[in-house]
């Protein structure tokens, strides 16, 4: 079922409030994002206040209005607010858009709770964009430093090992792609007199100085920040797209009224964002849509206020946790509706109930597969195991019931005018014995000769026969016709013929629990099939992650070593190495489940 197109949001609304003290994740944001089953695409906006973000997030959804333009200082709630539109490029895709308010906003009180704000944004985007005034200058790096301080507030692993260094490439992993947006630019883009493009004058900007200076240090690291966690960067340039008195009212201007080169320079940048943009994905090729959003919304401001650093991983496993409980709940219900169109009880032996079983079996494990992610320790399909161990215990139970009642309903109905004869003494005469046997014999053949008593027949049957030996007894030894020698024989006749069927269905019961011991057998077989394959399937997603961060490692290594950065390049050589055992780890190992 699919709700995004049900979502009409008019506007956006708060996700999290940054108060003087906390940040509070807003209720009805979150319902809003519960109802998104599309993937998303999500792009985050920061930059200091006044600096025209909003103009660019209401062009991207497709409005004139919405996101305030904030041309007085007193602008909307501080912290991050959200809209939700269809994607207009990618049809079943949702486009959420996050605005950060107030960033260095002095006149909004404390700002201790910026720089979670500043991370939040990366952790939560799949295209984070910087947005800054004028030019790329120093300035502008200065309130870009909360880049400086991502690895103080932000962790990849919920416990890394002792003696590795948590480096940039466990970020870069899941890090959005990098846009910075550089308004009101007003210099000429070109080098020693050459054009070059926007993206050349970023790269130019985010060079490092030679130099071991305090100074050099404070040019150099949010550029080394942004180079080592950012691999992919893009950067966008804009006119001014009006006179200075007109600025207050660029949400009511039309674009005819705007700078020509500025309305461009706007679509490109829309352009770019709608079909580059990519879908937020989590470690593992994870897609995100709106209650995995919701979820790590959650999971991350619930660290932050309790006093922990988000964790990348804790957010998963968190993700997992409510995902894979839903998965089990899925492939249940899936196993319940294929044996409740299929199962016809009682079945004609048990090997058909245990067939059906199987088949139902292995499409719930592959809906459980498919819907589950991060099953540590396989607990998730061990209690899924176990609760179709059980469903088909029951199955054989009221197999069993099924047959036993369906058989006993069949004996009293053909051996009920028997029994009356019986009582009445029609069989207590002379030669009557010899007609009673003749009588059952034919009731025998006609109750067998009954469809579908399922596995019970000959149990029931057995019991039905031992329950009137008695009285059968008593009409043999009345009998004058017969001798006692012929008498003797006969007991021994009826002895011997009820010795053979306990013996038969000893037998029968034999094979029953070997076809049981077989089909737990075949279960586990399909558990563990389905599981190597989803294994080996997460492996290679996640070799290829790594493979991507080392790549673009070895990229930025040989930029820094070009520029001539010895010790910022033995830096990225010691992760490098640290990514190549991963790798090298990755490609082992194994896993099992016992169920």
């Amino acid at each position: 079922m699919d709700m995004a197109s049900d979502i009409h949001m008019p506007g956006p609304v708060c996700l999290i409030e940054n108060t003087n003290t906390q940040l509070v994740v807003n209720p009805e944001a979150l319902k809003i994002l519960s109802a998104i089953t599309q993937p998303v695409v999500v792009v985050a906006i920061v930059g200091l206040y006044r600096t025209g973000k909003s103009y660019l997030m209401n062009k991207l959804a497709g409005q004139q209005k919405g996101f305030s333009l904030g041309s007085t200082v007193q602008s909307h709630t501080k912290g991050i607010w959200m809209w939700c539109v269809p994607h207009p490029k990618k049809p079943n895709h949702t486009l959420v858009l996050l605005d950060t308010e107030g960033l260095g906003d002095v006149e909004k009180g404390d700002n201790q709770n910026d720089s979670w704000i500043f991370a939040l944004a990366i952790l939560l985007s799949s295209t984070f964009v910087y947005n800054s005034m004028g030019t790329i200058n120093q300035q502008a790096m200065d309130q870009l430093h909360y880049v400086t301080e991502l690895t103080e507030k932000i962790r990849a692993k919920s416990s890394p090992d002792a003696n590795e260094v948590e480096d940039s490439a466990d970020f870069v992993s899941f890090f959005p792609d990098f846009v910075w947006t550089v308004r009101d630019f007003s210099l000429e883009l070109e080098v020693d007199g050459k054009p070059i493009s926007a993206d050349e004058y970023l790269e130019n900007s985010l060079k490092l100085r030679k130099g071991t200076s305090s100074i050099d240090k404070n040019y150099n690291l949010p550029r080394l920040c942004i180079r080592k966690f950012f691999p992919k960067k893009k950067c966008f340039i804009f006119d001014r797209p009006t006179h200075r008195k007109k600025l207050g009212q660029l949400e009511t201007m039309h674009d005819d009224e705007l700078d020509p080169e500025f309305v461009q320079q706007a679509a490109d940048f829309c352009s770019y964002i709608f079909s580059k943009s990519k879908v937020k994905t989590l470690s593992g090729g994870i897609q995100v849509n709106g209650p995995r959003l919701e979820t790590l919304v959650l999971t991350y401001v619930d660290a932050i206020s309790s006093g922990d650093l988000p964790c990348m991983e804790n957010a998963v496993l968190a993700l997992a946790q409510i995902e894979n409980s839903a998965a089990v709940k899925k492939a249940i219900a899936h196993y319940d509706q294929q044996m409740g169109e299929k199962v016809e009880l009682p079945s004609e032996t048990l090997q058909e109930l245990l067939d059906l079983h199987m088949a139902s079996e292995k499409e719930a494990i592959e809906v459980f597969m498919k819907n589950s992610f991060k099953d540590v320790d396989h607990l998730f399909q061990k209690e899924l195991a176990d609760q179709l161990e059980k469903k088909r215990d029951d199955f054989c139970k009221e197999n069993m019931k099924a047959s036993s009642d369906r058989c006993s309903a069949l004996l009293k109905d053909i051996f009920h005018s028997l029994e009356e004869d019986i009582k009445q003494g029609v069989y207590s005469k002379p030669g009557g014995y010899h007609l009673l046997m003749q009588t059952v014999n034919e009731l025998k053949k006609k109750y067998l000769q009954e469809p579908r008593k399922g596995i019970q027949s000959e149990e029931v049957l057995h019991a039905y026969l031992s329950s009137k030996e008695s009285v059968i007894d008593a009409i043999l030894q009345t009998d004058q016709t017969l001798t006692e020698k012929e008498k003797e024989i006969e007991v021994q006749r009826v002895k011997a013929e009820s010795a053979e069927a306990a013996a038969k269905m000893l037998e029968e019961m034999q094979k029953k629990n070997q076809q049981m011991m077989e089909e737990k057998e075949r279960s586990y077989q399909e558990h563990l099939k389905q599981l190597t394959e989803k294994m080996e399937q997460e492996r290679a997603q996640l070799m290829a992650e790594q493979e991507r961060a080392l790549s673009l490692k070895l990229q930025e290594q040989a930029k820094l070593l070009k520029e001539g950065f010895q010790n910022e390049s033995r830096q990225l050589h010691r992760e490098i190495e640290s990514l190549k055992n991963k790798l090298k780890n990755t490609g082992g190992g194994g896993g099992c489940i016992l169920i």
